[in-house]
Order: structure tokens, then C-alpha cells, then sequence
């Protein structure tokens, strides 16, 4: 007998063991309601990450813009070392030479040295101040914008996850029908055997089974790929397992639909960006308005010099002080007509925004309209599909239980259960498509 084979046995249960238990470390499981699936994508989508980071880009812009009406201190320290010290022409009739001619004279020493503190205070410019007026619009200009990319990440995450959970009865009902023909298979069976059904019967009730059974691979794929498609979309890494929680139901579907069609265009996240973006053009044409101003601005500065022949600065030695304030105003004459062209586009862009504000009221008119008949519509369609289900669901167990007392033919068993697949599907399908409309009626109403 191999003694190996055991051995070898054995270490590749040792490995199987291993590698489960790395997958079981790497691979987390997460049971979400549709709410924890939105707060989780506000944490882990890229799109909301970035919309994260502008916000705090804009924190450290403003801080920027604080700095510009703060003082601003330098310091400096120098040494000069003089190879070969400047020389300076005297006139001559200072020592008596005829005039005309100069004597040349070197000043100063071999090495100079200079510490200076430089003070430099904004005392008014126009500009800053605009600049200053519109830190907190800027914030909230981009905080919005962090808020109308969740609304529509949310929209996406409501369809997607609600169309998961529609999928579980869609495969409920789909392995209802194949247990239905599984079993009406068996009587067939047992019927031709005893010499009361022909095999062509068989043949049909093979093929419907088959073509079920297909679509039940084809559906349980087309789920998989939506749950891959909800993980990225709220940035969750895809070894990771996802199970929805929350259930639907008509009565759910129902919730929040009103024939009133009393809305405010202010509830949309989108309107309140386009405000606050008109806002910020009216700040920048006060700006430039007021860069026709004259700029005040306080310098003040101290310095310490000293000059030797030796470098014994460390010494002992005079250091001689130079201070000074001062004032100094910036008054703008002619630029060439720069900043009256600043002023115009800025004029021209707030009108642009506020036309932008006027299609997107017009827009959002339309939606909410639209919205409302579609969901109207949606729930209409749902309640007669689900009736017409129920209907089929009769109808099927009336022609089975014929086909059964042997009065019912095999076509109308086969014609029942194929109406009965088809309103099953009609109905999922409407359901669905009253969720969605539910979704698009509440983002247009800025109720999602």
C-alpha cells in the first residue's frame, strides 16, 4: 500500500481548509434595507466621494480667501560679502581739481548684513471683500451639488434594488409553474401508461417544462448581473455578499401617490443648485464692479544692518535700525478696458443661469406631470393584470381538474398554463413598472 496517498490526502484537506478560511476573512456579507443600501453608497460611491472632496477643496479656497484680509509677515536675513568693494566718482571741485573730472572713491565695508521683518495688512480692495461675502454660498454651492448626485445615485439604487426584489417572486412563481408541469408531467405519465394519453401530449408538456426551466436560468442571470450592477453602483466590492431585506407590495407601491398636483419648485435638489449658482454670478459682478475702487494697503517694516571689515558679526559691534509705515493706494486709471469686459461676460453669464432656471421650471413641470399619468397609469395597469392573474390561476386549476376526470383535452391544459405564465409575467412586469413610476413621481416632486 502507497503510505503517501494518505499523507498527500491529508495536506490538501489542510489546503482546502486554508484557502476557506482566507475566502471567509476576505468576503463580508451584508443584509441591507433599501435605506442602508443609500447610506452605504453616500459613504463608498466615487461620485459622492469626489463630490466629498470639492466641498473640502472649497473649505481650504475660502480659507484662501481669509488669508487675502489677514496680514501677511515676512522675514528675511541676508549677508553680503563685497570681493572688491563698489567704487563711486567724486566731482573733482570737491578737492579742488578743475571741474569736469571726478576722483574715484570706494565706500562701505567688506561685509554687510541685514535681518528685516516686512508687514504687509490689506486695508480695502473691493474684490476681497465680494470674495469674502460669498464664502458661504461657495460651500453651499457645492454641498448641493454633493446632494443632486446622492438624489440621483438614490434614484438608481431605488429602481435597481426594488427590481432585485420583484426578481425573488418572479423566480417564486417560475418554480411554482415547473413544480405545476413537473407534477401534470407525472399524471401524463401515469395516463399514457395506462393507455388514456398519447405520447405526443408528453412531448408537449416536455417542452413547456424545458422552456420554463430555460427561463428560469436565464432569469436567475439576468439577477446576478443586477446584483453585480448594485454593488458598484453603491461602490461595494464585488467578492462581497449582498442580500435585500425589504419586501414590496402594492399597498406600498400605493403609498404617497395624491391627485394633487400642489408642488414647489424649490423641493428640488436641482432647482436649489441653479439658485445658488445665479447667486454666485451676482457676487462676481459686484466683484468686478468693484475693482473700479481703489486699493488701500498698510506696509510697515524693521531692519537691523550692520557692516565690518571683519566677519565678526557674532561680535560685539553697532547694528544700526531702519523702520518705516506707510500707506499706499492703488488707484486704477486705464486697463484697456479689461475689467469693463469682466463686468459684461459676467452679466451674460447670470443671464444664461437665470434662463437655465426658467427651462429647468418649465422641465420640471413637464416631469411632474408626466410622472403622475405615468404613475396613475402604472397602477391602473396593476390592478388589472393582477386580476387577470388571478383569473388565469382559475382558469388553470378548472381546466386541470377536466383534464384530470378525463374530460378536459391536453391542448387546453397546455393552452391554460401557458395564459397562466403569461399573466404571471404581465404582472411582475406591471408591478415593476409602477415602482418605477412611483420613483420618477417623487423624485419629480422632490419627494424622493
Amino acid at each position: 500500500m502507497n503510505k503517501r496517498g494518505p499523507e498527500k490526502m491529508l495536506w490538501l484537506l489542510c489546503l482546502a481548509f486554508i484557502a476557506g478560511t482566507v475566502t471567509a476573512q476576505t468576503t463580508t456579507r451584508h443584509a441591507f434595507t433599501i435605506q442602508q443600501a443609500v447610506d452605504y453608497a453616500r459613504k463608498n460611491n466615487l461620485q459622492v466621494k469626489n463630490a466629498l472632496l470639492n466641498i473640502q477643496s472649497q473649505q481650504q479656497t475660502n480659507r484662501e480667501i481669509t488669508a487675502s484680509a489677514l496680514p501677511a509677515i515676512t522675514g528675511s536675513v541676508g549677508m553680503t560679502d563685497f570681493i572688491k568693494i563698489p567704487t563711486s566718482l567724486l566731482p573733482g571741485e570737491i578737492f579742488g581739481q578743475p571741474a569736469g573730472t571726478y576722483i574715484p572713491v570706494q565706500f562701505g565695508t567688506k561685509y554687510n548684513s541685514t535681518a528685516n521683518i516686512q508687514l504687509q495688512q490689506m486695508l480695502f480692495d473691493g474684490q476681497v471683500f465680494i470674495a469674502l461675502q460669498a464664502r458661504s454660498t461657495s460651500i453651499q454651492f457645492q454641498t448641493k451639488n454633493l446632494e443632486v448626485t446622492e438624489e440621483a445615485i438614490k434614484t438608481n439604487i431605488y429602481k435597481i434594488y426594488y427590481q432585485l426584489v420583484l426578481s425573488k417572486t418572479q423566480i417564486d412563481l417560475l418554480d411554482a409553474n415547473i413544480a405545476r408541469l413537473q407534477k401534470l408531467d407525472h399524471d401524463a405519465n401515469e395516463l399514457y401508461k395506462n393507455g388514456f394519453a398519447e405520447k405526443l401530449d408528453l412531448d408537449k408538456i416536455s417542452v413547456q417544462l424545458s422552456n420554463l426551466q430555460t427561463e428560469k436560468i436565464k432569469a436567475l442571470n439576468s439577477i446576478s448581473i443586477g446584483y453585480l450592477g448594485l454593488k458598484t453602483l453603491i461602490g461595494m466590492p464585488v467578492k462581497d455578499t449582498l442580500v435585500l431585506v425589504d419586501k414590496i407590495s402594492e399597498e406600498q407601491v400605493r403609498e404617497d401617490f395624491s391627485n394633487d398636483t400642489a408642488y414647489q419648485y424649490a423641493d428640488r435638489k436641482d432647482f436649489q443648485y441653479v439658485s445658488l449658482a445665479k447667486k454666485l454670478n451676482e457676487f462676481n459682478i459686484k466683484r468686478y464692479q468693484l475693482s473700479y475702487i481703489p486699493v488701500l494697503s498698510l506696509t510697515g517694516s524693521y531692519s537691523k544692518n550692520a557692516q565690518r571689515n571683519k566677519f565678526d558679526f557674532f561680535g560685539k559691534g553697532d547694528w544700526f535700525t531702519t523702520s518705516y509705515v506707510g500707506l499706499n493706494l492703488a488707484i486704477p486709471i486705464f486697463d484697456g478696458f479689461a475689467r469693463s469686459a469682466r463686468v459684461s461676460r459676467s452679466r451674460i453669464e447670470l443671464k444664461a443661469t437665470e434662463n437655465q432656471l426658467d427651462n429647468l421650471k418649465l422641465t420640471i413641470d413637464g416631469e411632474v406631470e408626466q410622472s403622475k399619468i405615468n404613475f396613475k397609469s402604472s397602477l391602473a395597469t396593476m390592478s388589472f393584470q393582477k386580476k387577470n392573474m388571478q383569473l388565469a390561476e382559475a382558469v388553470y386549476h378548472q381546466t386541470k381538474k377536466k383534464y384530470e376526470a378525463g374530460t378536459g383535452s391536453n391542448t387546453e391544459i397546455t393552452a391554460a398554463q401557458t395564459d397562466l405564465i403569461t399573466a404571471q409575467t404581465n404582472y411582475i412586469s406591471a408591478l415593476y413598472s409602477a415602482i418605477i413610476a412611483k420613483v420618477d413621481y417623487q423624485k419629480a416632486t422632490g419627494k424622493l
